[in-house]
């Protein structure tokens, strides 16, 4: 993809379908495809197909305006950072069992956790991943100017990670999400708090 400086492959099963133009990148993601290692270890690790590379050593900002087809449960479009089947992060775009689009959190350290940030109006909302030093953040932003902090986290994965993009249809019979305006920085902001 021309919007970053390193190849994005597609790992992970069942394949996702995607297609790159000049506007951006449309994923689909299969039915029942998750990435989620639950915490009361109820059923096998899951797996989804996604689209992953490997970024430059140093600090660097990608982001992306991502709208998502909402039909079931849990749907949603993710900028992933993946290193293992139990160590990766997702920053979401979701709808919640309260049938809202919800802009949503998980880091996996061998089981996933699952945070619930806001709520949004509308199928589109832009996600922010950004490494600094050896720890991560997640933002969003509701108009791609103003970023909420969501999380800032160490990964301790045992590998590189990998950072790309996920469609995901847990409950459901497949999802697409479309990626558009992929910005890629090879810098931090100065405050992960000031909403820059």
């Amino acid at each position: 993809m021309d919007h970053l400086p390193f190849a994005v492959t597609c790992e992970g099963t069942p394949p996702c379908v995607y297609e790159i133009s000049d506007t951006g990148l449309v994923v689909t993601g299969g039915p029942r495809t998750d990435l989620f290692v639950d915490p009361a270890g109820a059923g096998p690790v899951p797996d989804a197909g996604r689209l992953v590379g490997l970024p430059p050593a140093g600090d660097f900002r990608l982001s992306a305006r991502v709208t998502v087809g909402f039909t079931d449960t849990y749907d949603a479009g993710c900028l992933l950072l993946y290193a293992d089947e139990t160590h990766f992060a997702k920053l979401c775009f979701e709808y919640s069992p309260q049938h809202r689009p919800t802009a949503v959190t998980v880091v996996t350290r061998g089981t996933s956790d699952d945070c619930n940030s806001f709520e949004v109006e509308g199928d589109t909302l832009w996600l922010r991943v950004l490494r600094t030093g050896s720890v991560w953040a997640f933002h969003a932003s509701t108009d791609g100017e103003w970023w909420r902090l969501l999380r800032y986290f160490a990964l301790d994965a045992p590998v590189p990670v990998k950072v790309g993009f996920l469609a995901q249809s847990p409950t459901g019979a497949g999802c697409t999400a479309t990626f558009a305006e992929i910005a890629y920085r090879p810098e931090a902001v100065e405050d992960l708090r000031d909403g820059s």
